[in-house]
């Protein structure tokens, strides 16, 4: 997948530029070039994310388009204009104060069957907003970034996409010397809870406004014809929040590093850093080795999301007037939440109809999958396989369990709820395989085909975007991928440099 780069540009793809977010004017940023990476070479590209651009097949071969230059920071196609944007936030629950684009540029927004979409590149060089950092990304960090984007639109959470990374042989200096990479991020929008607390917290309130009608207008029109438009934005944010928190919880995806400068406005998954499939189940888990306290941990991210949206509704309370009346708008969080995380996990457990006890029944197989650390997702995707019949034994779901006795008790109860909606096994199974992933981004999966990588060798990187692709189709002949990580795994640490 080698190619060489042309700096030139001589012709582009028929693409329609609007850059929305560009009109909104230079409070919101600063108009500067990406710093194109030297001898870059392809390491990845995402079909599906080309083709949602409106991309055709060879987008990444055609000389006369430089794709291989465009994206590597060099020069952009026609339409482009190249920005990086200003925001605030909090990180780890402190406020920081100024941030930005410290290692991105925005390139435009391109007009699609899906809806106007923003490219980004993540590692494109320094800006007004790198402070003490290099602004560029490592080859480590942007293969996480492309898997997990993709893997994450494969599940069907909401997620920010990846079209592609580029390598190049610079050196780049983390806890090692490592080599730079450029990941080309696609989205409807990039605009995050920090972009509102800046302007707010420096009493910039025209350009607060400026940046609430532009949400309204481009991505919740619906608003715009409530009493209190501002107010409505905020209680829009605040449900696609509650929904986006509840996909992360059902299939066990730890983000990592939930500063609110990273939390979109959309609720897409936004800024893969230190992220972490679940593999024992634990709901304690810490997957950024750099949260010592273990503020984001699996289980607390529900109430993080919660705190961020209180900062949100601090930065919008200009707008809205009323602190009441914005605290009444992030009550609906709570509700929302649970009724979502209620309907996937009934769902995971394959359940039609709703029972009063449905809630214990989920919790208690949580609390024994807690107890014996039993692997989250092949414990849920063995669960479809779940034979009803009394006495039936059940033993490659058993066998995950540690108390074989406790699991039993579970399991009657289970085969009673199943026997009193008359749930077929045989149908039962594939609509649970259809929530219940086979595959999932672990992070020894990512782990080998970043040391593959760093070798050269870009075909595991490949694979894994196409088993992710379709993680809840069987796909014989992979089942390695789908097995349980190796005793190294429990080795790997990420942290914020990841």
């Amino acid at each position: 997948m080698i190619a060489e780069a042309d700096p030139s540009t001589a012709a582009a793809p028929p693409l329609r530029w609007s850059n929305r977010f560009a009109s909104l004017g230079t409070s919101f940023y600063t108009e500067l070039p990406a710093q194109a990476l030297p001898d870059p070479h392809w390491v990845a590209t995402s079909p599906e994310c080309a083709q949602m651009l409106g991309l055709p097949a060879d987008w990444d071969t055609r000389p006369d388009w430089n794709a291989l230059a465009v994206f590597s920071g060099g020069a952009p196609w026609p339409g482009m204009r190249p920005l990086a944007s200003v925001y605030s936030g909090h990180q780890f629950g402190v406020w920081a104060g100024q941030l930005g684009d410290g290692r991105a540029h925005w390139l435009g927004e391109v007009q699609t069957a899906a809806g106007p979409m923003e490219i980004q590149l993540k590692g494109s060089g320094r800006t007004p907003y790198s402070r003490m950092g290099d602004g560029r990304a490592v080859l480590r960090s942007s293969i996480r970034e492309f898997l997990a984007s993709e893997a994450m639109a494969g599940l069907g959470i909401p997620t920010t996409r990846a079209l592609a990374v580029t390598g190049s042989a610079l050196p780049v200096l983390r806890e090692e010397v490592e080599t730079a990479a450029v990941v080309t991020r696609v989205s409807p929008s990039f605009i995050r809870f920090g972009h509102f607390e800046h302007f707010a917290h420096h009493d910039l309130h025209p350009q607060l406004r400026t940046l609430a009608d532009h949400a309204i207008d481009h991505h919740f029109p619906s608003c715009r014809d409530a009493a209190n438009p501002y107010l409505a934005l905020l209680e829009a944010v605040t449900l696609c929040t509650a929904r986006l928190l509840a996909d992360w919880q059902a299939v066990g995806f730890c983000h990592g590093v939930m500063n609110t400068d990273n939390l979109s406005i959309l609720g897409l998954t936004i800024d893969y850093g230190p992220y972490g499939f679940l593999d024992a189940y634990d709901p304690g888990h810490v997957c950024n080795h750099s949260d010592h306290q273990g503020r984001y941990a699996y289980a607390r991210q529900p109430g993080v999301a919660f705190w961020n949206l209180h900062a949100l509704a601090q930065a919008l309370l200009p707008l809205i007037g009323e602190p009441d009346e914005a605290l009444a708008a992030l009550e609906p969080y709570k509700s929302e939440f649970a009724q979502a995380l209620t309907a996937r996990m009934a769902a995971k457990l394959g359940l039609a109809t709703q029972e009063e006890g449905d809630a214990a029944l989920i919790d208690d197989l949580l609390r024994r999958m807690a107890a014996d650390r039993a692997d989250f997702t092949i414990t849920f995707r063995r669960l479809a396989d779940f034979d009803s019949t009394p006495g039936a034994r059940n033993d490659p779901l058993r066998d995950l369990f540690v108390d074989r006795e406790a699991f039993d008790a579970w399991a009657v109860r289970y085969a009673e709820r199943l026997g009193r909606e008359r749930s077929v096994d045989a149908e039962r199974a594939p609509r649970m395989n259809r929530v219940n992933p086979k595959f999932v981004l672990r992070n020894h999966l990512a782990e080998v085909a970043i040391r593959r990588a760093r070798e050269g060798d870009f075909a595991e990187v490949d694979t894994l975007r196409r088993l992710l692709a379709r993680p809840f189709d069987a796909q014989p002949g992979f089942e390695a991928y789908a097995s349980f990580p190796p005793e190294w795994a429990q080795q790997i640490e990420v942290s914020c440099s990841s």
